[in-house]
């Protein structure tokens, strides 16, 4: 059985992921909507607390540092 704390961080990245993918695709940006795929994915394969926080914080960053440097 799964982890209570990874399934409560899956949670909330998987929502703000589905929010990322809504708004990537109502303004066509791919970064974002694939970025948002991606956070409603990655928990299903991390299954370490620790690495699902740093990924999640770090996609959650992705296209600000995508938009800013690129």
């Amino acid at each position: 059985m799964p982890d209570p704390v990874i399934l409560f961080w899956a949670l909330i990245f998987g929502s703000i992921g589905l929010g990322y993918f809504i708004y990537g695709r109502r303004q066509s940006q791919p970064v974002i909507r694939y970025t948002g795929i991606t956070l409603m994915l990655y928990p299903y394969l991390v299954t370490d607390v620790m690495a699902v926080v740093l990924v999640g914080l770090a996609l959650l960053l992705l296209p600000f540092v995508m938009k800013r440097f690129f």
